[in-house]
C-alpha cells in the first residue's frame, strides 16, 4: 500500500509538516509505503480554464492537460492507495500554492451528469485525509468564518475520492521566539500549549495514518478514466 502526503506549507519542519510526517508514520506502522511531497519545491500554476479535461474523446479527458512539475505528482496521486493533504491557514484561507494544487487536482475529475449533478471520474474510491493548521484558536476560526472554508476543502476531496477524514489543529506556534517579532500573542501560553497539546495533535495525526491504511479502495459505479 502506498500513502502519499502533500505539504501545502512553505515550512518543511514546522506544524503542518510535523503532523503530516506523523500521519505517514502511522501509515508506515501498518506496513504502508510513504512519501511526502512539498508543494513549495515545485514550479507550477493553477487551473487555466482550458477545459481540455472536459473535451469529449479528448486526449486529456478527466486529466489535467497542463505539463509542469505538478504533473508527476498528479500521476502519483492517481496511483496511490491513500492521500493526505496538509495546509496552514493564511488570511482565513489556504495558501495560494495549495489552492492552485486543489484546482489542478479536483477540476479534471468532476463532471456534470444529464441531471446537473456532479460525479467523479476518479476510477475508485480512495481514503483521504486533510490536516489544517491555524495560529488562531477555535473562537477565532469561528468568528472569521474559517470553519466554512475548511469544510469546503474537505467536501472537494469527498466529492472526488469518496471519503475524507479531517483534523484541524488550532492555536499553533508561529515562531520559536516571539520576542523577536511584532506579534501580540502570549508567548508563554503559546509555548505551554505547544508542549502540552501539540503532541496530542500529533497522536491524532498518527491515528489518521493508521486508519487510512485500513480502509480499502473500491471501484466507482460510474465514471472512470480511460487507460493511459
Amino acid at each position: 500500500m502506498k500513502v502519499l502526503a502533500i505539504n501545502g506549507s512553505a515550512r518543511k519542519n514546522w506544524n503542518t509538516a510535523a503532523l503530516l510526517n506523523k500521519a505517514l508514520e502511522g501509515a508506515a506502522s501498518k506496513g504502508a509505503q510513504k512519501e511526502l511531497i512539498h508543494l513549495y519545491d515545485l514550479n507550477f500554476k493553477g487551473c487555466t480554464s482550458c477545459h481540455e479535461c472536459k473535451l469529449k474523446n479528448g486526449a486529456s479527458y478527466g486529466r489535467c492537460s497542463l505539463r509542469d512539475e505538478l504533473s508527476v505528482v498528479l500521476g502519483k496521486i492517481e496511483a496511490a492507495d491513500a492521500l493526505i493533504l496538509g495546509s496552514p491557514i493564511y488570511l482565513g484561507t489556504i495558501p495560494g500554492v495549495m489552492k492552485s494544487f486543489l484546482e489542478r487536482l479536483v477540476t479534471p475529475y468532476l463532471v456534470f451528469d444529464a441531471d446537473g449533478d456532479l460525479f467523479s471520474l476518479f476510477p475508485r474510491q480512495m481514503p483521504t485525509g486533510f490536516i489544517h493548521t491555524a495560529g488562531g484558536d477555535e473562537n477565532h476560526l469561528k468568528a472569521k468564518g474559517v470553519e466554512n472554508h475548511i469544510r469546503s476543502n474537505e467536501m472537494m476531496l469527498k466529492m472526488v475520492f469518496g471519503s475524507v477524514e479531517s483534523l484541524v489543529v488550532t492555536d499553533t506556534m508561529h515562531v520559536d521566539d516571539y520576542s523577536k517579532y511584532v506579534m501580540s500573542f502570549d508567548a508563554e501560553e503559546k509555548m505551554k500549549r505547544h508542549k502540552e497539546v501539540f503532541p496530542l495533535d500529533c497522536e491524532k495525526a498518527f491515528e489518521i495514518g493508521v486508519r487510512l491504511t485500513q480502509e480499502k479502495s473500491a471501484p466507482t459505479e460510474e465514471g472512470g478514466l480511460p487507460e493511459r
